[in-house]
């Protein structure tokens, strides 16, 4: 019984609360949660077991495991408040699904360090938009744009956001709001985004993980589906939770806390790609 404690109880408490968090910020910032699941998946994977070098790969595609419900879950949610932009999320869908599939490609081809070291840099570029919101306020355009700039804008948003194990919330928060929709609607909106991206990249990252040896228990290729279940088992309860405190609250209450959460964030996974 002790044995079974050490090994199992604690990292599956971990990860339920980690889908609590996850869950809530999805709801809260239109995030799809991998701000929140990938570094717990970098501490908690290892025991269970598998190789080191494919944690880094299997912590990214078990986060868009995650992000597949929970952001399902938020959508909803948001939807249910009549606030979710289905006509940009048509429109952006198959120029993201070919970034996705981009990005999984090129995840394919690179070490678990170089990815780690992508995802802290990329959460780090994040962090910087949450406590320096300098274009928060910026209005560029009545619309969002379509033709060529749409499907680079949708098409990078895809590629970016699967490589690092997120719904690419944050990013498209700033083209919406950029473009004159109102912050509410473009956390909405974001939700979308992050199903549209998880799908496909669960999908890839699996497939490209099929033949990889050493992966940690429970894991179908580069996804685990024992820290999946238990993130999400959570996740779908605190993402409404997260959604309806977007509602009421203004904007940028939070912003700057968790753009401190984010740096710390950037900081150990940098540190964990150059070691």
């Amino acid at each position: 019984m002790s044995a079974f404690l050490m090994t199992w109880a604690f990292p599956i408490a971990l990860m339920l609360v980690a889908g609590l968090v996850s869950g809530f910020a999805a709801g809260l910032f239109g995030i799809g949660g991998g701000f929140v699941v990938v570094p717990v998946l970098f501490v908690m994977l290892p025991l269970l077991g598998g190789s080191t070098d494919a944690i880094a790969h299997v912590a990214i595609g078990t986060s868009l495991a995650t992000i597949m419900i929970t952001s399902l879950r938020s959508v909803q949610a948001h939807a249910r408040r009549d606030a979710v932009d289905f006509d940009l999320l048509k429109a952006w869908a198959p120029w993201i699904v070919i970034g996705v599939g981009a990005g999984v490609l090129l995840a394919s081809r690179i070490t678990g360090s170089v990815l780690a070291l992508i995802f802290g840099v990329g959460v780090a570029l994040m962090a910087l938009h949450f406590l320096f919101p300098v274009l928060r306020d910026k209005h560029l355009r009545d619309e969002v744009p379509g033709g060529y700039v749409r499907a680079g804008i949708a098409g990078g948003l895809g590629a970016f956001s699967s490589l690092l194990g997120i719904g690419g919330g944050t990013i498209a928060i700033i083209v919406m709001t950029l473009c004159g929709k109102t912050i509410h609607r473009s956390i909405a909106t974001a939700s979308g985004v992050g199903f549209i991206i998880a799908v496909p990249g669960t999908i890839g990252f699996m497939a490209i993980g099929l033949s990889a040896p050493d992966l940690p228990l429970g894991s179908i290729g580069y996804v685990n589906l024992i820290a999946a279940l238990a993130i999400v088992s959570t996740s779908v309860i605190s993402a409404p939770l997260g959604a309806a405190t977007a509602h009421k609250l203004p904007a940028g209450v939070l912003s700057p806390i968790f753009g401190i959460y984010l740096l710390f964030v950037a900081t150990m996974m940098i540190r964990h790609g150059l070691v």
